[in-house]
C-alpha cells in the first residue's frame, strides 16, 4: 500500500481542481461567457448606482424643501416622491424588472439598458432615504449661518449642507453599491447575460455546478475588494475630521 502523505493529498486535490477548471472554462472557450457576464454585471452596477444617486439627491432635496410648506406644488412633489419610495421599497426588485421589461420599456430591444434603468430606479428609493438622513444630520445652525451670510436657500443647500451630508453618508452609499452589485444577479430573469447567468449557462451545458462556485468566488472577491476600499475611505474621512 503506497504511503499517502498530507502533502500528496493536497497536491492531488489541487491538480484535480485545476483539471476541473480547465474542463469547465478553457475547453470550448467557455471562459468568454464568464468574462462577458462579469463585464455586464459591472456595467449594470456602475450605471445603476449613478442613476440611483441622481434620483436620490433629487428626492431628498425635494422632501427637504417641501417640509412645512403649504404651497400646492411643493406638497404635490413631496407626495409624488413619497409614493415613489413607498412603491419601490414595497415591491420586489425582480417584479419591477419584469414589469419594466414586459409592460413599460417594451420598445427597448436590449435587456441590459432595461436592467440598468430598473436597478437605478430601485436604488434611488433607498439612496434618497440615505441622503435625507445625511441632510437631517447636518446641524441646523449651518443652514442659519448660510442664510445669515446672504445665501439663498438653494445656495445654502448646495454649498454648505450638501457637502457635509455627502461626507457623512459616503460609507452608506458604498454599502448601497455593494448591495446593488449582488442584486444584479437576478438580471437573468429578463435575459441579461450577467455573471450569474453565465455560470448557469455553463452549468446547464455541462450538467456540472463548478461554474457556479467560480461565479460565487468572483462575487466574493468583488465584495471583499469594495469592503477594503470603503474601510480605507472611512479611515481617511475620520482622520480629516480629527484635524
Amino acid at each position: 500500500m503506497p504511503n499517502v502523505t498530507l502533502w500528496g493529498i493536497i497536491s492531488n486535490t489541487f491538480i484535480a481542481f485545476l483539471d476541473k477548471l480547465h474542463f469547465v472554462l478553457i475547453e470550448g472557450n467557455r471562459y468568454n461567457l464568464i468574462i462577458n457576464g462579469f463585464k455586464n454585471t459591472l456595467i449594470m452596477a456602475f450605471f445603476a448606482t449613478f442613476i440611483g444617486i441622481a434620483i436620490g439627491v433629487v428626492i431628498a432635496v425635494i422632501k427637504y424643501f417641501a417640509a412645512g410648506k403649504k404651497n400646492f406644488l411643493w406638497r404635490f412633489l413631496n407626495w409624488l416622491c413619497t409614493v415613489y419610495t413607498t412603491v419601490i421599497r414595497g415591491t420586489p426588485v425582480t417584479v419591477q424588472l419584469l414589469i419594466l421589461s414586459a409592460s413599460i420599456l417594451t420598445f427597448m430591444r436590449e435587456a441590459l439598458p432595461i436592467a440598468i434603468i430598473g436597478f437605478g430606479l430601485n436604488s434611488g428609493a433607498y439612496v434618497s432615504e440615505i441622503i435625507r438622513a445625511g441632510i437631517s444630520a447636518v446641524d441646523k445652525g449651518q443652514t442659519e449661518a448660510g442664510r445669515s451670510l446672504g445665501l439663498t436657500q438653494g445656495a445654502t443647500m448646495r454649498y454648505i449642507v450638501m457637502p457635509q451630508a455627502i461626507k457623512n453618508i459616503l460609507p452608506a452609499l458604498g454599502n448601497e453599491f455593494i448591495v446593488l452589485l449582488k442584486e444584479t444577479s437576478i438580471a437573468g430573469y429578463i435575459a441579461v447575460h450577467d455573471l450569474t447567468k453565465a455560470g448557469e449557462m455553463i452549468k446547464n451545458n455541462l450538467y456540472d455546478g463548478t461554474a457556479l462556485f467560480i461565479v460565487a468566488l468572483i462575487y466574493l472577491a468583488l465584495v471583499m475588494g469594495m469592503t477594503v476600499i470603503l474601510r480605507r475611505f472611512e479611515r481617511r474621512l475620520a482622520k480629516s475630521d480629527n484635524r
